[in-house]
């Protein structure tokens, strides 16, 4: 079956096929199951239907009994029938909250995609709150509507609501390092001590882990992306003059040497003061992943559009562990943001940008690939017709970045197929 493309997308990189069809991926609503985690004094209200509060529950597999740093303001019929002020009930829910929860700092209003929410113009809300609670909370608005964003797009859209709302640092400020995108604390603390080590000092992380800890951003301020799909922040901290260090992503060895690297030429470490800082760590990785080569080198793996860590992931795979590409799927493929990626991409891989899921369900029956990487929704259909996967969410869930988790990135990928040959056997 060949990839007939709606648009083929090659002035510059390799070929990006671009496809428009009915999507499988979920809304960004889901990306408030990991920032309630980092942000330890945050809030994140959802406004909207009891589809979304179901979603966000399933998604966070939250027991009845737990207390988490989410929930879901539900619209109800006597609201959609006019009988009651909607800013008022707003209102009258965050006051509620903030009563019986002192602890929370910093409220997201987080929009949804139900027509009545569309109507409602949360960013008046939220700064009408926020002056009426200041200073002892700050109220922010985004949306995580699934007709604006996909999967992951909803921490993209939190973390611009967080640039626009940063303190401005002016330009006799010395130089300083902002790494954004929400990694695992572990992770950040593994990262920080490299940089340490490098002679980085001044180092902050976007999200912070405390509300009150949102560093200033100016034109000193020389900022990695962890994720790749935190375009629209990338674009706010550059119009508030930080600079972009462009590298790949932290995901395998190659990944986060080239990551590391670029934090080390920008503020000028030496070579030598950067290998020492990276040698141990670095050989740990390598010699996690020479355990699990053998069980991933040569096989066949398609991706479905899901997260936008399709590329890295890709890359990483095939150029590490000597992974066999089929397809990569990615919702939408920033080219400024994945150049360095898809540059080490094979040249003859056919990389999808959206999705057409009939079509692409096509291609995988025809191609038969050992490993399919799908979301939760595709992936027990294709296990029943024989395939292995591996559902794309846990590469956001779990902490992948960095030297020490590359052996776990790999066994992600490894663990379906060492499942499949057991029960084989």
């Amino acid at each position: 079956m060949t990839l007939a493309p709606a648009k083929v997308a090659c002035a510059s990189g390799p070929r990006i096929v671009q496809e428009r069809g009915q999507r499988e991926v979920f809304c960004g609503l889901t990306g408030i199951v990991w920032l309630h985690r980092k942000i330890q004094d945050a809030f994140f209200l959802v406004v909207g239907s009891r589809t979304c509060a179901h979603l966000i529950q399933s998604a966070a597999g939250v027991m009845i009994f737990a207390e988490p740093r989410f929930a879901t303001a539900i619209i109800e019929e006597r609201d959609l029938a006019g009988l009651a002020d909607i800013d008022d009930e707003l209102d009258r829910v965050v006051t509620r909250l903030i009563e019986r929860r002192p602890d929370i700092k910093l409220l997201f209003l987080v929009g949804s995609c139900p027509s009545e929410v569309i109507k409602l113009d949360l960013s008046r809300a939220a700064q009408r709150l926020s002056q009426r609670m200041s200073p002892a909370v700050r109220v922010l608005s985004y949306s995580g509507s699934g007709i604006e964003t996909t999967f992951t797009q909803g921490e993209d859209a939190c973390l611009s609501a967080l640039v626009a709302q940063a303190p401005r640092a002016g330009a006799n400020q010395p130089p300083s390092l902002l790494v954004v995108g929400a990694l695992a604390d572990a992770v950040e603390d593994q990262f920080r001590r490299i940089f340490a080590q490098m002679g980085i000092e001044r180092v902050d992380f976007l999200p912070a882990r405390r509300a009150a800890d949102m560093p200033a951003i100016g034109p000193n301020t020389k900022f990695l992306l962890a994720q790749p799909f935190l375009s629209d922040t990338a674009r706010a901290l550059e119009e508030l003059g930080a600079q972009h260090l462009p590298a790949l992503y932290p995901l395998g060895v190659e990944g986060v040497d080239d990551w590391l690297g670029a934090a080390a030429r920008a503020f000028g470490v030496s070579r030598e003061r950067f290998e020492a800082a990276t040698a141990a760590p670095r050989a740990r990785a390598q010699k996690s992943l020479e355990r699990l080569r053998p069980t991933l080198e040569g096989k066949s793996l398609f991706f479905f559009p899901d997260s936008q860590l399709e590329p890295s992931m890709a890359r990483f795979l095939s150029r590490e562990l000597g992974a066999r590409l089929v397809e990569v799927g990615a919702p939408y493929v920033d080219r400024r943001r994945l150049a360095e990626e898809l540059a080490l991409l094979p040249p003859e891989t056919p990389i999808v940008e959206g999705q057409d899921v009939e079509r692409q369900l096509d291609r995988v029956r025809a191609a038969r690939p050992d490993l399919v990487v799908c979301g939760l929704g595709l992936a027990n259909p294709l296990e029943a017709e024989g395939f292995a996967t591996k559902w794309s969410i846990e590469l956001v869930f779990t902490p992948v970045q960095g030297y020490e988790q590359a052996g776990d990135l790999a066994e992600l990928f490894a663990r379906p197929l060492l499942r499949r040959e057991l029960l084989e056997a």
